[in-house]
């Protein structure tokens, strides 16, 4: 077994672990090797074959990130105000996602359409948190995707980025304890079947209309956490 056989299956692993969602940054190449054990020659290898395959993408002076090139450039964090409180960051999705889901039920076609729907059922399938988390940023931005706007990709990036942050992850523990898995792999799940729903039907107000019953039903949820004893 050569040493880039070797890492590669590693890396996979730590990506799994520091970079869970499509967007995440990994870390920097000299923790990667450190971490690793490896050189970064021998890293920088094994992130070619990475790239190669679509599971990472690399931005110079910005670092290396999880998923597939997006469709856009990415919207640098400097150019948009720091989002500070998790209601904010509701707030944009609830004026944003709407209507890019609205957008995707215009422009979708049957493979579009198709993949919504395995993006939908992977949810659905999810047994940990992790797994509901990573499922559901993925639903999220592949209706993005589908709605084909790269400035309306490279914001909701942006969002997806402020989720990431320990300010929201505070408010979402809380929240997460209060809803858990069933919640998401149910009624959440079911919302997300609304949205592709309306979107295979080519219905922009009906998707736009279950896309925002969703951002408010888990605002709804992030609120009776934060008032519970």
């Amino acid at each position: 077994m050569t040493r880039l056989t070797r890492i590669l299956p590693e890396l996979r692993l730590a990506m799994d672990r520091h970079a869970p969602v499509a967007g995440d940054r990994l870390p920097s190449e000299r923790d990667l090797a450190a971490g690793l054990g490896c050189s970064r020659q021998t890293l920088r290898a094994a992130l070619a074959v990475l790239e190669q395959e679509g599971e990472i993408w690399r931005h110079v002076g910005q670092g290396t990130f999880r998923g597939p090139r997006p469709l856009g450039r990415p919207v640098r964090e400097s150019l948009l105000i720091e989002v500070q409180a998790p209601d904010q960051i509701l707030r944009a999705r609830l004026l944003i996602e709407p209507p890019i889901a609205a957008e995707a039920a215009r422009a979708a076609g049957p493979a579009d359409v198709r993949h919504l729907q395995k993006l939908a059922a992977e949810g659905r399938a999810a047994t940990t948190r992790g797994a509901c988390e990573q499922a559901d940023a993925r639903f999220h931005r592949g209706i993005a995707e589908v709605a084909g706007n790269p400035i309306l990709l490279g914001v909701l990036d942006h969002l997806s980025g402020a989720r990431r942050r320990a300010v929201w992850q505070r408010e979402w523990d809380r929240t997460y304890r209060l809803v858990g898995v069933a919640e998401f792999t149910g009624h959440h799940s079911d919302q997300h079947g609304a949205v592709v729903a309306a979107i295979a039907a080519g219905d922009p107000p009906g998707a736009e209309a279950a896309m925002r019953a969703h951002l408010e039903t888990i605002e709804q949820a992030m609120r009776r956490a934060e008032i519970r004893p």
